[in-house]
């Protein structure tokens, strides 16, 4: 009852107009979950809730926006289809510095993809076939994560229901799959490269996490607690290596070799506030306050987010993790030190470590260790 409430606060106040019009349908999916708890299963409840709170209002939204309505998407999912676009026309998915320049002040924002070059092709539907429901980018998230997700329980042989519940029901991930999503198949891409691990299998795990890097560059310490993980032994390490850093460099080139300012221009000096415009992402939290109201706060704050990683190297130094579980713990640690102390950050990035939490919690019994012979 707790996320009905949220989502009819959401649908009643929400300054963002797709929030507000997830809220007018999620509200009723939850409560009905609510009641149906009663007298179905727990996990075909979350289930039929993320059905009603995350793909039913992703379906209308897109179906609505296809139809005329400009205020059905966040404007992510704008930014991801035109990296689609540019990418089919021009060979990289990014705009020069003099490119955005150019434009209307008011387009400025939505010139700049914050994003690695592989999220580009959730855009290449509607660049290759034009508008239409289905190649809203948003529905290529959800089939992303759809399928990450099931694949991951289906590895994830003990219970996995807070799991489940944290990528299938929680609003923090419901609202943004239907609304932008671009972070949601990311995560599940994440989870799926635990699950993998959990199971020994590093290579594929290797490429589950390279192609969420590929994405995001969230999903770098992932990779480097994974990495971390797969050692000893050092072949084991290296194969996974080879797929978990080789596949995002490997879709940089592209973008490099077309044009590498605008690549920079985008990917990092938009991020770290060097661009023309400045990045929406700019939720209260301490980064963010630090950097924006003492002398020299942006610099303390990034000193304050380097401090944090260097003791979180240090820990996974002293207490090398030798289970998926405890490797999730580590991620979750030092994802949320990111999210807090960097000086542009949003709420909604908390989704990755409250899900990684989530899956320690889950498997923190039944892991195995994987430097251990696994019993047959």
């Amino acid at each position: 009852m707790l996320c009905a409430a949220f989502a009819a606060v959401t649908a009643l106040t929400s300054t963002l107009l797709p929030h507000r019009a997830w809220g007018a349908i999620a509200w009723i999916g939850y409560t009905a979950g609510a009641a149906l708890v009663l007298v179905l299963s727990r996990r075909l409840v979350v289930w039929l809730v993320f059905a009603a709170t995350a793909l039913l209002p992703l379906l209308v939204e897109s179906i609505q926006r296809a139809s005329g309505r400009t205020d059905r998407a966040q404007e992510e999912v704008l930014v991801v289809e035109h990296m689609g676009d540019r990418l089919v026309h021009t060979g990289t998915p990014y705009l020069s510095r003099a490119a955005i320049a150019d434009l209307p002040a008011d387009d400025r924002l939505l010139g700049y993809a914050p994003y690695q070059p592989g999220m580009s092709v959730f855009g290449l539907p509607r660049a290759a076939f034009g508008s239409s429901w289905w190649t809203d980018a948003r529905v290529w998230f959800a089939i992303v994560t759809l399928f990450c997700l099931v694949y991951s329980l289906k590895l994830l042989l003990a219970d996995a229901h807070r799991l489940t519940q944290a990528v299938a029901a929680l609003p923090l991930c419901t609202l943004t799959l239907a609304t932008g999503g671009d972070d949601i198949p990311v995560l599940a891409l994440c989870v799926l490269a635990l699950a993998l691990a959990s199971r020994d299998r590093f290579i594929a795990a290797g490429v589950a996490v390279g192609l969420a890097g590929a994405l995001k560059l969230f999903a770098l310490p992932v990779a480097l607690v994974l990495l971390v993980l797969a050692w000893p032994p050092l072949s084991r390490a290296a194969r996974f290596a080879v797929f978990a850093f080789g596949i995002p460099l490997v879709a940089l080139v592209p973008a490099l070799v077309v044009h590498p300012d605008a690549f920079m221009e985008n990917a990092i000096r938009f991020p770290t506030g060097q661009g023309l415009v400045t990045s929406p992402a700019q939720s209260p939290l301490p980064g963010h306050l630090i950097a924006s109201s003492l002398p020299a706060g942006r610099t303390i704050a990034l000193a304050l987010l380097l401090l944090a990683g260097a003791v979180i190297a240090y820990l996974l130094y002293r207490h090398r993790p030798t289970t998926s579980a405890a490797a999730a713990a580590f991620i979750a640690a030092g994802l949320t030190a990111a999210i807090m102390l960097t000086p542009t950050t949003r709420f909604g990035y908390l989704l990755y470590p409250a899900t990684f939490l989530a899956y320690w919690w889950d498997q923190r019994r039944s892991d195995s260790h994987v430097n251990e012979p696994r019993q047959v």
